[in-house]
């Protein structure tokens, strides 16, 4: 493998986000590696007692009445098919079982989430391209 590759090899690990990355080219072998290095620590600030009373005013999280439909994968979050379309739903929109609910693109991918049960929406928990987690609340049904 020439040094040419070599580099623009070392570049891309560096560029990237990926950790390491490995290529077999006939009985050639290379595996670059970035070591990371950890945040330095810092230590904490200093808590006053006050601080540490527990906050009575706090109100406790409610939760939604209904079905959580929740994020299946990581992703962005997506209403509309495509931008400028109408949405696959609204609050106080009746859906039936397998109505697309909306779209989580993840890796160029475009995954259809749809409705496990009948019911209104009674809520739409994020926002048009959102990035939402795994597990993370959606939509509600009632």
């Amino acid at each position: 493998m020439d040094l040419r590759k070599l580099k623009r090899l070392i570049d891309l690990v560096q560029e990237s986000g990926i950790s390491e990355l490995e290529i077999t080219e006939g009985d050639e072998r290379v595996r670059i590696a970035k070591q990371i290095s950890p945040a330095p620590v810092s230590p904490p600030p200093p808590v006053s007692q006050a601080a540490m009373a527990p906050a009575a005013s706090a109100p406790a999280p409610v939760e939604p009445d209904g079905l959580v439909i929740k994020a299946p994968m990581v992703g962005t979050f997506y209403r509309s098919p495509s931008p400028g379309a109408k949405p696959f739903c609204e609050v106080g929109q009746t859906v039936a079982v397998g109505d697309v609910l909306c779209i989580i693109e993840a890796m160029k991918l475009m995954n259809e989430i749809e409705s496990e049960v009948a019911g209104v929406i009674s809520a739409i928990l994020v926002e048009n391209g959102q990035a939402v987690e795994f597990g993370q609340p959606l939509l509600v049904i009632r």
